[in-house]
């Protein structure tokens, strides 16, 4: 089964390819975990171990009768993969920000110019987070490139609606997102936040709701002109906008339970990028939720 958060259909670590099965042990070696109710290894629902086991290396120890862990441990992907992946996407997307925001004027005269760039760079990110998100595995030349795209796009935004709309907006949904982040990631470390089955279902269905939703807004408002449907404007943009942000943090939660099943079952270590381009995603989706809604707060006082 696909983890998949509200922009893009990603896929997670229990792909048809060789991931864990839903009652598959963790690799031997490798840390515990439970094998009920984990939402991301559907695909191999009566595996008796867990795939990532069967390498060449493990193959070989098992016919000359020694340990099969040892080779593979060497290329099993850590959380300090993840984070140094993450940082480096993060960061990329971070400094093609501000570059965009410093290069790319948003004043009158160029608005329309800085305006174009960040819609083509947009569109071809989206294009090249599908490309990925359909691959069976990460390349992180393509990941990287992602992220630079789609930090020109929110650097021309972020500067759109801070100095023409909502002054200060920028920064604060920078630390709106943070602090979600942040809760998200105490409460799923704390054990309030239980991914299971139940919970996926749920987060799932509400996120096709609100896309669909924001699709029709957007048709409406190509077609019929003005705020569409008025889901994203004035009191119906303030509740959507909060929803955005919770269900962003749902999928934050489901990226945690995804990195954390690929490194119990000894995921390979490439797929810690796997692992950063779904956090990248997701915390895309959360700061573009609050600046909207810090937007549509700041100008209606």
């Amino acid at each position: 089964m696909r983890s998949s958060n509200p922009v893009f259909s990603r896929r997670g670590f229990s792909r048809d390819n060789g991931y864990a099965g839903f009652h598959a042990a963790p690799q031997a070696g490798g840390p515990a975990v439970g094998t009920q109710g984990n939402p991301y290894a559907g695909a191999y629902a009566g595996a008796p171990t867990n795939p990532y086991a069967q390498n060449p290396y493990a193959q070989q120890g098992l016919q000359h009768g020694a340990p099969p862990q040892a080779p593979a441990a060497t290329d099993r992907m850590t959380m300090d993969d993840v984070v140094v992946r993450t940082g480096a996407t993060l960061g990329v997307l971070i400094v093609a920000a501000s570059l965009a925001w410093a290069l790319l004027p948003v004043d009158d005269a160029n608005i329309n110019r800085s305006y174009g760039v960040a819609v083509v760079s947009g569109l071809v990110a989206m294009v090249l987070g599908l490309i990925q998100s359909f691959k069976r595995t990460p390349t992180p030349a393509l990941i990287l490139t992602y992220a630079a795209l789609e930090g020109v796009f929110l650097g021309v935004l972020s500067s759109i609606v801070d100095n023409r709309i909502a002054s200060g907006a920028a920064m604060q949904a920078v630390i709106g997102t943070m602090a979600v982040f942040v809760a998200v990631l105490v409460a799923y470390k704390a054990g309030w936040i239980r991914v299971n089955r139940r919970f996926y279902g749920f987060v799932m269905a509400a996120a096709l709701g609100f896309v669909g939703l924001m699709a029709v807004n957007m048709l409406f408002m190509v077609f019929g002109g003005g705020d569409g449907l008025g889901f994203r404007s004035g009191g119906l943009g303030i509740v959507f906008g909060i929803l955005g942000v919770l269900i962003g943090a749902c999928f934050l939660a489901l990226d945690f339970k995804q990195i954390e099943t690929g490194i119990a079952y000894g995921a390979p270590r490439r797929e810690a990028w796997l692992g950063a381009f779904g956090l990248t995603l997701t915390l895309v989706w959360i700061y573009l939720e609050f600046l909207r809604l810090i937007a549509i707060l700041q100008s209606d006082n």
